[in-house]
Formats: structure tokens, sequence, C-alpha cells
């Protein structure tokens, strides 16, 4: 017999998913370039309204996507010009996706997917961090060229699903290990991180098999997951001394609740508090889409580092 609470979940994902992508796409004020690649731009947002300072918060935005090229800043573009009208500055960053290289074994059952009509390969090892990287190491000094009402010292960097990985580990840099291309010598100039479901614990994402087989296309094979994922992993990255907080949908079908408990958990044995809202009926998509309640708790979340 049909689990009636199963079929309402569905169709409440279904309906949330048609929701934020309704939205048409909001061009930025300004677009700068951090490399050479079509995609290492950043779109800037400047802070609507009146407001009564000089300088804003600037919130740099990841986006998300499985990691997968199709997948690109355009769908987070209304979700920036909701936080511009909330006063604040606005990056959206543009990073390599996938295709790339991927492990032997991850390759195989790419090629498999993609004949049975599934989601393209995920991610590109390492530009997609390299790109990362780059962007919050350039950000500054781009967002004082072409936006001088963002205040760079009241960074707060937000990213939604894969994007929400991304925003944990731009966060975490200075405790890579030792020898990685991508390690800060200290934290960086960030008041704080405020991740949005995110695929926050690698490990218990690729146990409950979130976004098919996007981590291990990233990651690679058995033994190349265990190695990156020690330059990868938010969850073993911890702790990092920076301001966190999640913000995560209990019905989330897309990455579910227990990825970031696990996160949280890890980041409780490290001995870091991290800040935890649990939006009740909220799936994956409304903490980003502006016609969504949820957004708004997102955007106080945001307020609350950020000043």
């Amino acid at each position: 017999m049909p689990d009636p609470a199963a079929h309402d979940a569905v169709a409440r994902d279904a309906a949330e998913t048609e929701s934020v992508f309704a939205h048409p796409v909001v061009r930025p004020d300004a677009t700068a370039a951090y490399g050479e690649h079509p995609d290492q731009v950043i779109d800037f947002y400047a802070p609507r309204g009146e407001h009564d300072r000089d300088r804003v918060p600037l919130v740099v935005i990841l986006h998300g996507g499985a990691w997968r090229a199709p997948y690109d800043r355009a769908h987070l573009t209304p979700f920036a010009g909701f936080l511009a009208r909330r006063g604040f500055a606005v990056a959206n960053v543009e990073y390599r996706r996938g295709p790339g290289e991927v492990a032997e074994g991850a390759a195989r059952n790419a090629e498999q997917n993609a004949e049975q009509g599934g989601d393209p390969v995920a991610g590109r090892w390492p530009e997609t961090f390299d790109d990362v990287a780059a962007a919050m190491d350039a950000l500054p000094a781009l967002a004082a060229d072409v936006l001088p009402q963002a205040d760079a010292r009241r960074t707060v960097v937000t990213g939604h699903s894969a994007g929400g990985h991304l925003a944990l580990w731009a966060a975490a840099r200075h405790v890579l290990p030792l020898g990685s291309p991508w390690r800060l010598d200290g934290p960086p100039p960030l008041r704080g991180v405020v991740a949005l479901a995110p695929i926050a614990d690698l490990v218990r994402a690729a146990e409950l098999g979130v976004c098919g087989e996007a981590i291990h296309q990233l990651f690679g094979g058995q033994e190349q997951f265990k190695q990156r994922r020690e330059h990868a992993d938010p969850a073993a990255l911890l702790p990092t001394g920076i301001a966190t907080a999640v913000v995560q949908g209990r019905t989330d079908l897309t990455v579910p609740y227990e990825v970031t408990e696990a996160f949280v958990d890890a980041a409780a044995r490290a001995g870091e508090m991290v800040g935890l809202t649990l939006l009740e009926e909220v799936g994956h998509f409304p903490l980003i889409d502006p016609a969504a309640d949820a957004c708004a708790v997102v955007a106080e979340e945001i307020a609350q580092l950020a000043w």
C-alpha cells in the first residue's frame, strides 16, 4: 500500500522545485573575471533600497547543482537579488564543474548513467577547488574595484547544496593538510559561513547516495576518495574557529537531514559548535527561493554573522 507521507513529501518537493526555477534571472550590476577560463567569473550585485550606512557587508554565494556543468550560477540569481534587496552587497561566484577527469570506476558508472538518460558527470578535480580558492582570494580587490559599497571586512560566505559544501570548504582552508595547494597560513577573513542544505559530510552523503554518483565522480574511486577527502570534506576539516551556521529543511529529499546531522556531530566531537536551524516541512529549494519564508530565515542568519 502506498505511503501517504512519502507521496506528500514527493509532491511538496516537486512544487518547491517548480517554484524556485520559476523566477526570472536577475542581471548583475557588474561582472569581473578572476581567471582566464569562461567560468572563472563573479557577478556583483549592489545593495538595493535605502540604508543608513556607506559600507555594507559582502555576501559571497556559491551555487549548487552537484558540481555538474549544466547547473550554473543563473539559478541562484533570484537569491542574489533577494539578498541585495535586504541591503547586502552580493558576489555570485561561478566555478568550473563537470565533466572533468574521473577515476576509471567512476567513469564507467558515469557512462552507464548517461546511457540510461541519467545525470551528467559531476565536478572537476582539482579545478573546482582551484577556482573557489582563487575566487575567494581575488574577491576583496575585485569588490573594491567594481562594488565600492561592499565592506570586505564583513564578508560572509554562503552556499546551497554542493555550493554549501564549497562554502564550508572555503572557510576551512587554513586547516587543510600541510602541502595542500589551497591551504592558507591563517584563517580566511570571514565573519562566518552559512551553509544551506550542504553536502557537508562526504562519507555520510556517499552512504545515502546523495545526488547519485556525483560524489564518487568528483572524488574518485575508493582509494582516491580516501586521499582526496582529507583535502575536501568539511567534516574532516574541523575545528575551523570560523563562526558556522547551517540551515536545513527537515523534509529535504535531495540532501537529507542526516548529512547535516553527521557534520554537526563531527564538529561537536572536534570541540566546535555549529549553529543549526532546522526548518520543519521544508525541503531542498525553499532556502534559496525568494518566494518562500525559509529564504527570509536564511537572510536573518546571514545578517546575524555579517553585522
